[in-house]
């Protein structure tokens, strides 16, 4: 992990290695690609490229599915910077180390980040490869990126949480949907548990009763530290599968990210066509 000096000093510092070597100044739009969706960037015109590994400061994933690439490029007039992978809570990093990339995203410019995962589905009448937006979530990893001592300069000590993801944003991912597929996308709530486990039959009754709709062991914490940061949210979900005791589905990383590649082109015609629709400063509302 390149956990070192004070956290806004890092951002700083990895904003600068990614404006200068992917010339990412005035970004307008931070994507995360969850597990295996890292191909969709592929849409992305003449991308400059660079690994986590030669930025300073860019936690690394050590997860299959998960390449650790940055790119930046531009669809329609808005410039974009893709994060190809992510880490996680369960590879050791700290909550402030998983949202990083968001602050950088920030720090750039960006107005706005779109949040991908591939998740379970909880709801039985999700299909397997289906995507849909998340409109809310149930953090329950026990912790958060805002923990611990708090840096003026990055957000305030508290943040509101009432709309984590942005209405707005998701009323544009609806519509474009409609257009790209014949069918709005459909919106429903995200649990995060902290893995790498996954969750028992009794669990995602649990979650079930609790009012999650998807679960997975990402996403929110990206998600707070977008927020704290004034970035608009759109989360974007596919479905790997029915969650543990929905079906006789036997779980495994490598289906996930199977599920993930397979649809990763569908994922990645709908970011295009999202982050191209966006107006020139994306709502925060």
């Amino acid at each position: 992990m390149k956990i070192a000096a004070n956290l806004h000093d890092r951002i700083q510092a990895a904003a600068e290695a990614v404006a200068s070597r992917l010339d990412a100044d005035a970004t307008d739009v931070a994507v995360v690609l969850g597990s295996g969706l890292a191909t969709a960037a592929d849409r992305l015109p003449e991308a400059r490229s660079l690994p986590y590994a030669a930025l300073p400061g860019l936690p690394e994933p050590t997860v299959a599915g998960h390449p650790g690439r940055l790119l930046c490029g531009s669809w329609g007039n808005k410039k974009v910077l893709i994060f190809c992978g992510r880490v996680h809570g369960y590879e050791g990093y700290p909550a402030s180390e998983i949202g990083f990339p968001m602050r950088v995203a920030a720090t750039l410019g960006a107005q706005a980040a779109i949040i991908t995962n591939v998740a379970g589905g909880i709801d039985p009448s999700y299909a397997v490869g289906e995507i849909l937006a998340i409109r809310d979530h149930i953090n329950l990893t026990g912790t958060s990126p805002l923990c611990g001592p708090n840096d003026e300069r990055l957000g305030p000590r508290f943040l509101d949480m009432s709309e984590p993801y942005s209405p707005a944003l998701r009323q544009l991912a609806g519509d474009v949907a409609q257009q790209l597929f014949g069918a709005r996308l459909r919106q429903g709530v995200y649990a995060a548990m902290p893995g790498p486990s996954y969750e028992t039959p009794a669990e995602v009754s649990m979650l079930r009763i609790l009012g999650a709709d998807l679960v997975g062991m990402s996403t929110v914490h990206e998600v707070i530290a977008a927020r704290h940061s004034g970035l608009s949210v759109l989360g974007l979900s596919m479905v790997a599968n029915p969650a543990a005791g929905i079906d006789k589905t036997r779980l495994s990383h490598e289906h996930v990210t199977s599920a993930g590649a397979s649809g990763a082109a569908r994922m990645g015609e709908l970011l295009e066509a999202v982050v191209t629709r966006l107006p020139s400063q994306a709502s925060h509302s």
